[in-house]
């Protein structure tokens, strides 16, 4: 097999596949760690695709996390795809005014591991979020 120039093995098939270990176990461990933060706003997340999808746990996350609430409205209960994309607008926006830069976007959504300032692991393997206004 061929390495990369950084002398690296180049990625299997089976670790980019969507079931994929590693990947299993960092949806885990963020579905934990969103979980933690929402349980004071009594929600919560099984599956990040689905969950996410209207935006308002995404939203309900982005409050928790910074204590201050959306800078415009968003629909409470998003019924069309429109409502759901334009709560998800909502969130992306607020993440902007707040000059936080996202990490990573893929094809399965928005993973928000280092959006807010920076993030440590601890030996729970919880996220701590730290945040700075730089």
């Amino acid at each position: 097999a061929s390495t990369s120039p950084c002398g690296e093995m180049p990625a299997t098939e089976k670790d980019l596949a969507e079931d994929a270990p590693w990947k299993k176990i960092q949806q885990n461990t963020f579905t934990r760690w969103c979980n933690e933060h929402l349980k004071c706003v009594h929600k919560c997340m099984l599956d990040l695709q689905k969950d996410l999808a209207d935006g308002l746990r995404l939203i309900a996350l982005l409050e928790v996390l910074s204590q201050k609430n959306m800078y415009r409205k968003y629909h409470a209960r998003p019924n069309f795809r429109q409502m759901k994309l334009e709560n998800v607008s909502v969130a992306l926006e607020f993440l902007e005014r707040q000059h936080i830069r996202l990490v990573s976007i893929g094809e399965c959504g928005i993973w928000v591991w280092g959006v807010w300032g920076r993030v440590r692991c601890s030996t729970t393997n919880s996220l701590t979020l730290l945040i700075d206004g730089t």
